[in-house]
C-alpha cells in the first residue's frame, strides 16, 4: 500500500473568523465550513463529546489544504503558538509566495509581524517567519530562479 498525497494540515485557532480573512489575504480559498459533533467525532479524536467549528482553507493550486478548527468543548487545553522555533512538534507551516515584500505588507496590515527577519538564502530563496493571527508560527519563502 502506498501514500496517495497529504490530505490537509490541522490548526486549532482563537478567533475562526480572523483567521479566515488572513489566510485569505495570503492567496488561500475558503473551501468549506462546517460544524463537527457527535459521538463519531469523539472517538475519531479521542476527545469524547466535542463540539468544533472547522473551515477548510485551498491553496491556489488545488493540491494543499489547511483545516482550521475552533472547538466550542471541550475546551482547548494547551498553548504552543508562543513556542520557539526549535520547540518539538508540529510547529509552523511554510507557504512559497511570489513577492515576499508585498506579501509581508498585505499581512501586517492584518495584524503580522516578523518572528526575526527576512533573510536570504544562497541565490535561492528569501524566507522568513511571521506571527499571524493569534501568534500562529507562518513561513513564507520567495524563489529567486
Amino acid at each position: 500500500m502506498t501514500l496517495k498525497r497529504m490530505d490537509n494540515i490541522g490548526i486549532v485557532v482563537d478567533d475562526l473568523e480572523e483567521t479566515i480573512d488572513f489566510f485569505r489575504e495570503l492567496g488561500l480559498e475558503l473551501e468549506g465550513r462546517a460544524t463537527i459533533e457527535g459521538e463519531w467525532a469523539g472517538r475519531v479524536t479521542g476527545l469524547g463529546d466535542q463540539r468544533v467549528e472547522i473551515a477548510m482553507m485551498r491553496t491556489p493550486d488545488g493540491h494543499s489544504r489547511l483545516e482550521l478548527s475552533r472547538f466550542l468543548t471541550p475546551p482547548v487545553v494547551a498553548d504552543h503558538r508562543n513556542a520557539p522555533v526549535n520547540a518539538l512538534g508540529y510547529l509552523r507551516v511554510m507557504f512559497t509566495v511570489d513577492d515576499i515584500d508585498d506579501t509581508l505588507e498585505r499581512l501586517r496590515n492584518r495584524g503580522a509581524r516578523l518572528a526575526g527577519e527576512v533573510v536570504q538564502y544562497k541565490d535561492v530563496y528569501r524566507l522568513c517567519y511571521i506571527r499571524g493571527p493569534g501568534g500562529l508560527l507562518i513561513g513564507l519563502a520567495q524563489e529567486l530562479r
